[in-house]
């Protein structure tokens, strides 16, 4: 496994370079569990989505703002648990976190894939 802050940034300049602004890169794949660093360029949101069964993100650089039943601001250090509600977020700069997910199903229910790529999420169209 390749040490984390090398992971972080090589996803935050693919995310640069990214058209869409983002990339993802999972650190952990084992059963339900999941850890994935996903970086996003500023401005960058992820439409709302459902959270898995228990959910987790962890801002490691940048700042984020998580919207669903309550708002917050992150920033590098924080941890906020994201479980039970509909969510989006967005960067507020370039950023980077760790996303821990636990899903019912040993194998998918993730956020992103091990090519980095992101899913689309309800409401958004593929550019």
């Amino acid at each position: 496994m390749p040490a984390l802050p090398d992971t972080i940034t090589r996803a935050m300049n693919q995310a640069r370079t990214a058209e869409n602004g983002r990339h993802a890169e999972i650190l952990v794949s084992d059963g339900p569990l999941r850890q994935t660093v996903l970086a996003l360029r500023r401005g960058v949101r992820l439409p709302e989505h459902n959270s898995p069964p228990a959910a987790s993100i962890q801002v490691v650089r940048g700042s984020v703002r998580v919207t669903g039943q309550e708002e917050a601001e992150l920033r590098a250090g924080d941890l906020e648990a994201l479980t039970h509600f509909r969510h989006a977020v967005e960067a507020l700069e370039d950023c980077a976190f760790v996303l821990t997910t636990v899903t019912s199903q040993p194998s998918g229910g993730s956020h992103a894939t091990r090519t980095g790529e992101m899913p689309v999420m309800e409401g958004e169209d593929r550019a």
